[in-house]
């Protein structure tokens, strides 16, 4: 039978490899701004609610 050697550094190798890649993709927005565009949008929808029915 053959011995795996060396498998827990490959798997090891695996993680760093798609943890470098993770970091590099996608916009870097600042939580703040995603909470004010949430509110900045529920606001408008109920707003349009009120003015707008249907």
């Amino acid at each position: 039978m053959a011995e795996k050697k060396g498998s827990g550094f490959q798997s090891a190798a695996g993680l760093i490899r798609y943890f470098e890649e993770e970091e590099d993709l996608g916009p870097i927005l600042d939580p703040k701004l995603v909470l004010y565009i949430a509110i900045i949008f529920g606001v408008t929808i109920e707003l349009l609610k009120v003015f707008w029915p249907l």
